[in-house]
């Protein structure tokens, strides 16, 4: 990639993965309101609002990091399988991405129950722990990521290894076979 299409898309990755680490923020905020809040209609609007931000920030946020940092590994040096940290934060990215769909499936019950109904606080006790703990693991786990990125931890994987040491492999082969044919040609 060109320096500016490198920055664009660098860009594009930083802001929808920070937004997508600042959604799970108010996320978590919501559920701990959900969850400990004493007026009905608090808890009732922080169920909605679960929602509404799960589908119209989270899952596109994560979708946007996951395409823009693939198109940025893919075009830069760092690339796709060549260094740990880069993998990892593909792992992450993945995973968090395949459990927030998951997820949304108990946000969508949990908000469809409070649209009816208020909730007391017996009612889907489990389900509304599950939404805060879930979205305060999805906190730890988008900073892990941060700092995967920030720090960016040295180790090669062995695909990244070959990638680093085939051109000197190679020039070391081509110089050992020129001069076994300057040997035989002599």
């Amino acid at each position: 990639m060109n320096p500016r299409l490198r920055k664009l898309t660098l860009t594009a990755h930083v802001t929808s993965s920070v937004g997508w680490l600042g959604a799970v923020a108010v996320f978590v905020v919501l559920a701990v309101v959900g969850l400990n809040g004493q007026d009905p209609q608090d808890v009732r609007g922080a169920y909605l609002a679960m929602e509404l931000i799960g589908w119209y920030a989270l899952v596109p946020l994560s979708f946007a990091s996951l395409l823009t940092g693939l198109v940025q590994a893919l075009g830069s040096a760092w690339g796709l399988f060549r260094h740990y940290w880069v993998a990892c934060k593909l792992l992450i990215n993945v995973v968090a991405t395949v459990l927030l769909l998951v997820h949304m499936q108990v946000i969508g019950h949990v908000a469809g129950v409070a649209a009816q109904r208020t909730l007391a606080d017996g009612d889907l006790v489990g389900m509304r722990v599950q939404l805060l703990a879930d979205a305060g693991a999805a906190l730890l786990v988008l900073i892990v990521a941060v700092a995967l990125s920030v720090y960016k931890p040295k180790g090669l994987t062995r695909y990244g290894w070959r990638r680093q040491h085939e051109p000197r492999e190679r020039q070391r082969l081509t110089a050992d076979g020129d001069s076994a044919v300057g040997v035989a040609v002599r």
